[in-house]
């Protein structure tokens, strides 16, 4: 139903979004070429993404575990592979990312707090209360990382629901990370 634009058919907005995640990525994904039907949408999806990448103080590996944990939550089955290719890229440890991919736990304690702090937002829609909030901070995070967390969920919120939409096919790097939700195996 989606069309996969090129700097040829996408709107003259979204052209040169096209260009940057070309230079940016080696190729334009296929989640960006569904997001150049919409200019404003893919740009405040590139925006936000990369303030999230660049700006905050949560580490790589720390993003990662929020941006996979969302994808799981939200049955991405484009994103899931996406971010696991970027985690292999990245060198992150593989029983992080399996843990990631499967929904079992994480062999390490804070990432495993920043997990159930991420996942208890968007279950809850961000009503988790004062005693989960304290459980986030007693691991060793902060208020302003509390915060963060949220900037990550909001790329996700417009890529997840994109691919949901679009049915967007994972990239051919990605492919060999394709993944089906647990619950669905």
């Amino acid at each position: 139903m989606f069309t996969y634009h090129d700097t040829q058919t996408a709107p003259e907005e979204s052209q040169p979004l096209l260009e940057q995640s070309q230079q940016g990525f080696g190729m334009v994904p296929n989640l960006h070429k569904v997001l150049a039907e919409a200019p404003a949408t893919y740009e405040a999806y590139n925006t936000v993404f990369g303030l999230f990448m660049k700006n905050t103080t949560l580490s790589p590996l720390e993003q990662q575990v929020v941006f996979m944990t969302a994808n799981y939550e939200n049955n991405c089955h484009y994103c899931v592979p996406g971010h696991t290719w970027m985690m292999h890229a990245g060198k992150m440890p593989e029983d992080v990312i399996e843990a990631l991919r499967e929904g079992t736990e994480i062999p390490d304690a804070k990432l495993q707090a920043l997990h159930d702090y991420t996942k208890q937002l968007l279950d809850n829609r961000g009503h988790i209360g004062d005693d989960r909030l304290q459980e986030f901070l007693d691991a060793g995070y902060n208020k302003r990382q509390a915060l963060e967390v949220l900037t990550g969920l909001a790329s996700k919120l417009i890529s997840n629901f994109t691919n949901a939409l679009a049915h967007t096919k994972p990239d051919q790097a990605f492919q060999k990370y394709a993944w089906t939700h647990p619950s669905e195996r």
